[in-house]
């Protein structure tokens, strides 16, 4: 297609993936020689101009999941625009990069050891804890290992945990230092996958669902790690920032919109984050443990580990529709930290030379992008009026209102099955449909569209078998007449004071 015609400052060619922006006025006089681009009224990402004055971008799927889209080119982030209104633009065709789960797939079937190694800070120790009792689903334990901790809260906090179904406490006689600690907990893990999460963390609802899926969306993937508020690289929605979560939502809610809306590309890097590190057992029997001689106190070994394992051809996730709330450095503050972290680069640039350089060539990926732009418009758009619910799929096409759930229904007829969202006003809308067989669309709707909990109704048998092995397999809660089995907790309720 010919390219529209533009006010003088831009030429701007489209092929329906990637768009060419040419400045036509002094590229000299922009900032850094670089354009800020917005989309559907949200900063995307800069773009660098090359020596003729040209920035380009390829779009791989369409970021929104829906094919128009509205591109505005500013002469920097907080600038002024380089047009009076925005191109609208028709990616025909391009998906939304999501990594499906197929019909069969089983992101649950592994048993899961979270591992938290403790250092003192029992004020967030005891959040951690009761964040894992109160949202974690599936077959799981968890392992809790005291490193000697000087704190004398520490020992009787613990000590409440330690009779818990499913909760293992094992306390080091000595100092041993946060990997050797990991490595325990990964030893005590035996045959499972196991999940290092940092005892100053808060987790939010699916987060372990969450991992288990983007670990499974292939198999050659060794690590999945989560998103968060304050974890260097894998802040969202600015990297190496301490982000604010929305005022107008809980964190549990927070967690719950990017469980929604964060979508399923799962960008891709050379390393993982142990703040939050999901391990496939498969990788760490042949890749083993970590490196605890080099790095004693943390701060390098899960990136040296994941060095390992690429080199071995595995590949590190980012589940991005899993938010873990970070505090960093409460155990060490923040000047050690610093010190750790530039011993652990050392290492890891003698070691793995071209290590720095791969992750900023995949660091802002265009998946990581969509992820970062995608968060940033939740973020901007947040109220308390649309905070997000738990999303209840009914398989009998009923439209019932319940303030505690966002209902969905599926409603079947002799033209096929419609997937339907009601609407606040009670009138349910179509999202989804298909003529043909209903399992394949069925897990990717389920997908897709975040649903949490399935309730069978009255739903004819054949429908109900379907779905009712896909909620299994896909980590989801379900109901039925007569029967209820909505996603257990692997754990009891937090200890009381």
């Amino acid at each position: 297609m010919a390219p529209p015609r533009l006010p003088l400052l831009l030429d701007a060619g489209w092929d329906g993936r990637r768009l060419d922006l040419r400045v036509a006025a002094d590229a000299a006089s922009l900032p850094e020689r670089r354009l800020a681009l917005d989309l559907d009224g949200t900063y995307f990402c800069d773009l660098p101009l090359d020596a003729r004055g040209v920035a380009s971008i390829a779009f791989a799927f369409a970021p929104a999941g829906r094919p128009r889209l509205a591109v505005l080119p500013r002469q920097r982030r907080d600038g002024a625009a380089l047009l009076p209104a925005p191109l609208q633009l028709d990616l025909a065709d391009a998906g939304d990069g999501a990594l499906l789960l197929a019909p069969g797939s089983d992101a649950m079937a592994a048993e899961v050891a979270i591992v938290v190694p403790v250092y003192d800070a029992p004020d967030d120790v005891a959040r951690c804890l009761a964040s894992v009792l109160r949202h974690t689903t599936g077959r799981a334990r968890l392992i809790v290992i005291d490193d000697a901790s000087p704190d004398p809260r520490i020992a009787p906090l613990l000590d409440r945990y330690a009779g818990l179904r499913g909760v293992q406490v094992l306390r080091n006689a000595a100092n041993r230092g946060f990997t050797a600690t990991a490595n325990r907990g990964i030893e005590a893990a035996g045959t499972a996958d196991v999940v290092l999460l940092n005892a100053d963390t808060e987790v939010g609802p699916h987060w372990l669902t969450g991992l288990r899926r983007a670990v499974a969306s292939r198999p050659d993937i060794a690590s999945a790690t989560a998103v968060s508020d304050n974890a260097g690289a894998f802040s969202v929605p600015e990297l190496e920032c301490e982000n604010a979560l929305p005022a107008a939502w809980s964190f549990d809610e927070t967690a719950r919109a990017l469980w929604q809306h964060a979508g399923l590309a799962y960008p891709m890097l050379p390393t993982g984050n142990g703040f939050c590190l999901y391990l496939r057992r498969a990788a760490l029997d042949a890749v083993g443990v970590l490196d605890a001689e080099a790095f004693a106190q943390g701060y390098g070994e899960e990136n040296d580990w994941c060095q390992r394992a690429a080199a071995a051809g595995w590949r590190h996730a980012i589940a991005g529709t899993v938010l873990v709330r970070h505090a960093r450095s409460r155990s060490f503050g923040h000047a050690r930290r610093i010190a750790l972290g530039a011993a652990g680069m050392a290492v890891l640039r003698a070691r793995w030379p071209r290590y720095e350089a791969d992750v900023g060539a995949s660091l802002y990926s265009y998946e990581r992008r969509v992820l970062d732009w995608r968060v940033r418009r939740l973020y901007a758009a947040a109220t308390a009026a649309n905070a997000p619910r738990p999303r209840r799929l009914r398989l009998d096409g009923a439209a019932d209102l319940d303030a505690a759930f966002e209902t969905w229904s599926l409603a079947s007829g002799a033209e096929g099955r419609r997937l339907l969202r009601v609407g606040a006003d009670g009138v349910a809308r179509t999202v989804e449909e298909t003529a043909g067989p209903i399992e394949r669309p069925l897990w990717e709707w389920l997908q897709r569209h975040a649903i949490e909990t399935v309730t069978a109704g009255a739903a004819d048998a054949a429908l109900t078998q379907i779905a009712r092995d896909a909620a299994a397999r896909l980590g989801l809660g379900w109901s039925e007449p007569g029967r209820i089995a909505d996603n257990p907790r692997s754990f009891g309720d937090p200890p009381h004071d």
